[in-house]
This record gives structure tokens, sequence and C-alpha cells, in this order.
């Protein structure tokens, strides 16, 4: 069995750290926000594949009481990955392998700077999974995990489905990693973007808006072509069909209930938003291999305009913004 840090502690890292510990890991949770309720009723976990509880969960609050791990699975927000690298250094040996459980393109590449490429990987998590009261999480629908290796070796993706696979985790070996990467992209760029550019909205409003469904297809046909172009440009011959991510994600989404993107939950809790990481980053990089993607590029700059209204570094207009002066009226 292997000594795993999960580092971030949220519903992804939650959900499946709990399926490793299940599986008889010793798993090693950094949890700081809940790390009361942790300690005090453990984990639970409502699932629809069956529920489950880790009463007593292994949960700490700094790092460096975590131990050195074979495996750590960094499961932060994409708009933490500038603190992740120290958050994970103090679990890592010189042969512990890091696999970013993460959204968004460049992740693994941030990481790189710190940590020896051959050691690092991407898991794209495909799943409905919210957060509930602290210790407590919802897993709704799906939870196919995506593998690829950032240097591509198929021997070292194989130990990581591996690992999942042993959980119960059902687990897809990608093309590559950046194929993984962008085929993740093709639901997030849209129906994350839209949830946050629509004002604070659930996937059942986009589906059943037309317009809205309308440009949530565009956008996701715009995130293939880059994806491809992208593929193409790193000498990979995997491609992304275009018709059938378009048929298969727009039938997983008629399937979910009227779910709360994690970008829409992060836009209503005030926290901040994965814009560069799922929008910006992909725009970025379309932009250039000069593909155009227009619709793209009008949800990374509604949501990254929500991002720093949020952060209170752009004015938006009151009341007493309307009142004329005096002199006119």
């Amino acid at each position: 069995m292997a000594r795993i840090a999960v580092i971030g502690a949220g519903a992804v890292g939650g959900y499946y750290g709990g399926r490793l510990a299940l599986a008889g890991h010793d798993v090693r949770f950094l949890v700081r926000s809940d790390y009361a309720a942790w300690k005090a009723r453990g984990l639970r976990v409502f699932s629809k594949d069956g529920d489950f509880t880790l009463p007593d969960v292994q949960a700490f609050r700094d790092p460096a009481e975590l131990g050195t791990a074979d495996w750590v699975i960094c499961a932060l927000k994409a708009t933490a990955i500038d603190e992740a690298a120290d958050l994970i250094a103090p679990c890592a040996g010189p042969e512990t392998r890091i696999a970013a459980l993460m959204n968004g393109l460049g992740n693994e590449q941030r990481l790189a700077e710190r940590f020896p490429a051959r050691r690092i990987f991407g898991a794209m998590a495909f799943v409905c999974i919210n957060r509930g009261e602290p210790g407590v999480i919802h897993h709704l629908e799906y939870g196919r995990v995506s593998v690829g290796h950032l240097e591509d070796d198929p021997a070292e993706t194989a130990l990581l489905a591996e690992l999942f696979r042993g959980a119960g985790i059902e687990t897809v070996i990608a093309p590559n990693l950046r194929y993984a990467r962008w085929e993740k992209l093709c639901w997030n760029v849209p129906f994350n973007g839209l949830s946050v550019a629509g004002g604070g909205i659930g996937t059942r409003t986009i589906l059943e808006d037309r317009e809205l469904r309308a440009f949530a297809e565009g956008a996701m046909r715009e995130v293939v072509r880059a994806g491809n172009a992208d593929l193409a440009a790193a000498g990979s011959e995997a491609r992304l069909d275009e018709e059938d991510v378009v048929r298969r994600m727009f039938a997983q989404t008629e399937a979910m209930a009227d779910y709360r993107t994690s970008m829409v939950i992060d836009l209503v809790l005030g926290r901040p938003l994965e814009a560069e990481a799922i929008l910006g980053n992909p725009v970025r990089r379309a932009r250039e291999l000069a593909v155009q993607v227009p619709r793209m590029e009008a949800l990374y700059a509604l949501v990254r305009h929500a991002d720093l209204a949020r952060r209170g570094e752009r004015r938006l207009l009151t009341p007493e913004d309307l009142r004329l002066p005096e002199s006119v009226v």
C-alpha cells in the first residue's frame, strides 16, 4: 500500500483521497479551514456509488506533519498554484510522484519549475461533486479520472492509473497529458465560463436557453480546434473528435440535475475564480497558434472582469452613481 499526501482537501481532494483510504492506502490530508470538523467527526461522503465515512481520518494543518509520501495528490484550486510547490515540498522525497488533480491548462508545467518533470502527472476528474458542511462531501454524478504523465511516459502513466483503479475509481489513460487537459477544457470553458458570465447560473439554465446553449456549443467547438492545433504543434497524432466531444458532453450535462459549476460556487461565495487556468491560458495558447476563438475570448474577458470586481479592483456602478447632479435636475 502507498503513503499518499492529499494537498487540498476540498470536494475533489476529499472524495478521491477518501476512496484511496478506503482501499487501504495510508492517506494523509492537508486540511486547513475545516480541520476542526475533520478531527471531530471525520470525513463523510454521500455518493451515488455508496456512502462512506472515515471516522479516524488523518488530517493535518501543516504539510510538514504529513511526512514523505510515495504520491502527492495536489487537489488545490488552480488559483493556489503559486503556493502549491511550497505545500508539496515537505512531502516530496527523491522518488515521490506528484499528480495535479486540478482544473485548467499549465499546472503541471508550473510544478515542473520546482520538481523534476519525470515525477509529475496530471489527473482530470470528470465528476459532479460539491462540498457540504465542513467534513461532508456530496458526490452527485460521474467520477471518471483521465490521467497522463508530463513526459508522456506510458510506464509512469500506468502507475497512476493502477493507483486509482485499485480504489475502484474509473480511470482512463489519455493518449497524452496535453490531450487530457484539452478534453477537460471542452466542458469547463463553456459551462464554467457561462455560469459566471451569465451572472451566476446553473447548467440547466444554459441548456434550456437557446442562445446560451448555442454559445456553449460554439465555445466548445473552439476549444476542440485550439486543442487539436496544440496537439499538432507538439507533434502528437492524437486528435479530439469535434462532433463526438459536443455530442458526448452535452448528453452528459443533460443527464445532470441543475449542476452548479465549481466556478459559479466560487463566485457566489466570494472566492477567487480560476479564470486564468480555465480560460486565460487556453485563450493565450490559441492566439499563439493563430486559432480564432472569439467565444472563448469573450468568456475570458467577462469572467476575468467578474474576478477583478470581486477583488475590488474593478468598480461597479451603484444607485448613487445614477443620481443626477442637482444642477441638471
